[in-house]
């Protein structure tokens, strides 16, 4: 039987008893239920989420002083509405008896980092929709540990300023020194040379820059960009990363200092760059009106739709010669002795890059098309050759490439499901000329994603090859794979997750869900001599933790569903005997848990699938024995998403609790498809989505029925955003009989439509999977849909630069050759994210009136 027919059998048996009455819930006006948004969102406010985040441990060396610690990050003290340079001394003693709570310092002395009116340019306002970006402020910075230096992009420009390093520590705010420059436009994404901090590198119009913050000297790296104002005639950047890598990779750079400087015989410095240089010719260009919506004109966009062309891409290597007054003699731009497709047939994606410590290699992690091989990559520098017109001078270039310089493929990951794409890679510098040893995620070997350290044999498998025959094989010999971590449950390695490895004690630490799928953890474990993994975080919450440079200490971002976050420092001290089992000791607050909150309550069942399921209800406030109250069924249901877990539901989780606070009981359930769970679970819809989410969905509904006797199962609503959006709809369509009205955000209605990166790894092409594209598309499904009107509302921002308008739009236009009912509501000024307070207000006001009204 399906789980359709057992909710109607269960509803039947109810109807044969005494029939609980229902609980209705009260009707307001579109005004009353503006009073009861602002009055949650001024509680929201109280609770909001303001905590600091990227932590920076910076030792004090000066043993006379009192603290052993600053502590750097950024956060939003008291009062203040944007992010700003804050930090924190650390004691070297504390009363054990008293809870200290740190105080947050400014670094910055009247600074405003918003720029005037919020005013973003074009490029700011798409890398804060892709990177999720809802504060204002200073949303990250570089830093330099040797000389103190931070860098960061403020109010449309760049600054710096300097503390710690060899220059000792300021006791007072300071002005922060802005980078003048001759650039038009934004520049973006401001990076620190580790091996010459008075040079910088920035983004600006597409192409990569150079600039001396000491001098003022600037200089342009690339010439990609011919800055012109059709997208059309201006296909190419450097350094920069394109939409689907950004959007899909969690890639948000281009480009990649060295860490180290050559020093030249003349006393100057030798500075390198690595960098992606894009070609999007052959990408569509899709148009999407523009913010300036006086101008009544479209902004142009590449957008590589799945099956269609994506961006050709290479690797080049910028080189900076410097004289030793650190004056810019030469810059040389330089490329790979053979074109990125004849080294690396295959590749499409360059997922991951970067630098060896030691500046020998840099690195590369290499997708293929369908995102089932990953390789890993080192690239000697002498491997890049300068550019020139003149082929004799190309073929003399070549020929002083010495023959044993090739790239090295070190490792190799296959999948018959698809490769998640990971943040985890550890290169220890070598020992041997042989031998390269790193620390590294691989997921696909067990299912879940475990550390292993690899030691690869650096010579190619075909070495009487030489790579100038376009024969030769670069996969090096694997000489030992030691696995550090095992078991079914995941080491974090996505969406920016680290690990910190101390050579000295042979130790990594990590962080985890050993415990339980529901709580991260921090781990440490022996890459010497792998057995125990011990757990350094207190059970019962979630946490997030950044450890110092000399792993004596850590801090801890954690909550649990009914805690708002907590910050804390701890100080961890390991045995000489045993240095793996430590006891972290409590230090010091920076932030500690505010006011009271109704929390939703976790629940887990066994699925049909053969998978325990987890979900979470929240109560109606006014709960009454005997009444069935509706019941709002929350979803996202999509890959790299996971809803429920113990920690605490922010701002984007209060509307659920406000929800909860007028009489509705809202549900949410984590089915297959979402992470943290193992490649199975996750690989459930493999060429199938829509296919499969919406029957662990209503399974659980079934389930929290009968243990909860107030959900009532005959006014239930559905509602999501984004893929959340998509399978609103898909619960609509496929079972009208279970959801009594869907309410649909900035839904994918037709798969043809979304992007190569995302789609393609889930779905395969469209021309390798019809079947999966048509039956996952929503808008060639509308004859399904309900006949009865004021059961579907879809809600979309008409800029949607990421879910196309184009999706509704189609959506709407088969609804009508269908002649069924629909209710829209756009947002004209917003994009996938709705960023606007109206807006989100609105929104807000608009859910809780078509739930009152049609529920």
């Amino acid at each position: 039987m399906t789980a359709v027919d057992g909710l109607t059998d269960s509803t039947e048996v109810v109807e044969m008893e005494d029939v609980p009455s229902q609980f209705y819930v009260e009707k307001h006006s579109w005004d009353g239920l503006r009073d009861i948004i602002h009055s949650s969102r001024k509680y929201s406010g109280m609770i909001a989420n303001k905590a600091p985040h990227d932590f920076q441990f910076v030792q004090k060396n000066d043993e006379s002083g009192p603290h052993s610690h600053r502590l750097y990050y950024l956060g939003m003290s008291y009062g203040s509405r944007e992010n700003s340079l804050l930090y924190s001394e650390i004691p070297k003693k504390i009363r054990k008896e008293a809870l200290l709570v740190l105080s947050w310092k400014q670094m910055l002395d009247h600074f405003q980092a918003t720029p005037h009116q919020g005013a973003y340019s074009r490029e700011e306002e798409l890398l804060r929709e892709r990177k999720r970006l809802g504060a204002f402020g200073i949303t990250s910075y570089d830093y330099h540990a040797q000389t103190g230096l931070f860098l960061f992009q403020a109010s449309n420009s760049l600054f710096y300023c300097q503390d710690g390093g060899n220059n000792g520590f300021i006791s007072a705010p300071m002005k922060p020194v802005e980078i003048k420059t001759q650039c038009s436009g934004t520049r973006m994404d401001p990076k620190i040379s580790p091996g010459e901090p008075n040079f910088i590198a920035f983004i600006n119009n597409n192409d990569l820059w150079l600039a001396n913050i000491k001098s003022g000297e600037e200089r342009r790296l690339t010439f990609c960009h011919k800055g012109l104002d059709n997208v059309k005639e201006d296909p190419k950047s450097a350094g920069v990363a394109t939409f689907v890598i950004q959007e899909e990779f969690d890639r948000f750079t281009g480009y990649w200092w060295s860490p180290s400087a050559v020093e030249d015989s003349d006393g100057g410095k030798i500075l390198h760059l690595l960098y992606e240089e894009v070609d999007e010719t052959e990408v569509e260009i899709i148009h999407v009106p523009s913010p300036a919506l006086e101008e009544r004109k479209a902004d142009a966009y590449r957008y590589p739709r799945t099956g269609s062309k994506n961006p050709q891409t290479t690797l080049k290597l910028a080189e900076i010669k410097t004289n030793n007054q650190g004056k810019i003699m030469s810059i040389q731009d330089k490329e790979l002795v053979l074109p990125f497709t004849s080294l690396f047939p295959g590749a499409e994606y360059i997922a991951r890059a970067g630098w060896t410590s030691d500046g020998k290699y840099g690195w590369a992690a290499l997708l293929d098309r369908s995102q089932k091989r990953l390789q890993l990559v080192l690239l000697p520098p002498a491997l890049f050759i300068p550019i020139t017109d003149d082929p004799a001078q190309r073929q003399e270039n070549l020929e002083a490439v010495p023959e044993d310089v090739h790239p090295y493929i070190v490792y190799e990951e296959t999948t018959d499901i698809w490769i998640n794409v990971h943040d985890i890679f550890y290169p220890f510098v070598q020992t041997s000329e042989d031998d390269f040893s790193f620390i590294w995620v691989n997921e696909s070997k067990t299912g879940f994603s475990h550390l292993y350290k690899i030691t690869s044999t650096l010579r190619p498998g075909c070495y009487q090859c030489e790579w100038r025959d376009l024969e030769g094989d670069f996969k090096c010999a694997i000489k030992e794979e030691v696995t550090l971590t095992s078991g079914e449950w995941e080491v974090l390695a996505r969406h920016g997750s680290k690990i910190w490895v101390n050579e000295a004690s042979k130790l990594v630490y990590f962080q985890g869900t050993r415990d339980t799928p529901l709580e991260h953890h921090l781990y440490v474990v022996s890459y010497q001599s792998p057995g125990d993994v011990v757990r350094l975080t207190k059970p019962g919450f979630s946490h997030s933790c950044s450890i110092s440079k000399n792993f004596d200490m850590f801090v801890s971002h954690y909550s649990n569903v009914s805690t708002p976050p907590c910050v804390h420092v701890y100080k961890l001290t390991a045995s000489e005997g045993d240095p793996l089992h430590m006891v972290p000791e409590f230090w010091a607050s920076m932030m500690e848990a505010p006011g009271d909150y109704k929390s939703p309550e976790i629940f887990d069942f066994p699925g049909k699938s053969g998978f325990q399921l987890y979900g979470m209800v929240y109560k109606p406030h006014n709960l009454q024995p005997g009444k069935k109250h509706p019941t709002v069924l929350f979803v996202y249901g999509g890959p790299q998403v996971q809803l429920v877990n113990n920690s605490f539901k922010g701002m984007k989780y209060l509307r659920l609790n406000t929800l909860a606070s007028l009489g509705y009981a809202v549900v949410v359930i984590d089915g297959r498809g979402s992470c943290q769970r193992g490649l199975e679970f996750e690989g459930a819809l493999k060429n199938k989505m829509g296919q499969v989410e919406i029957e662990d969905q209503v399974e659980g509904l079934q389930y929290v029925s009968e243990r909860f006797n107030f959900v009532d199962l005959s006014r239930v609503a559905i509602h999501g955003w984004s893929y959340g959006g998509f399978l609103s709809l898909m619960g609509l369509i496929q079972r009208p009989n279970v959801f009594k009205v869907a309410i649909a955000g900035a839904p994918v209605t037709v798969w043809m439509a979304y992007d190569t990166g995302y789609t393609e790894r889930y779905m395969d092409t469209p021309e390798n999977n019809p079947q999966g594209y048509e039956e996952g598309s929503v808008a060639l499904h509308v004859d399904k849909l309900p006949s009865e009107p004021n059961r579907l509302l879809i809600l979309h921002g008409f800029l949607d630069e990421n879910v196309h308008f184009f999706h509704t739009n189609f959506l709407v236009s088969q609804i009508i050759r269908a002649g069924k009912p629909y209710q829209l509501q756009v947002y004209p000024n917003e994009r996938h994210s709705i960023r606007c307070p109206e807006s989100g207000e609105h929104y807000e006001i608009m859910l809780l009136h078509f739930l009152q009204q049609y529920l």
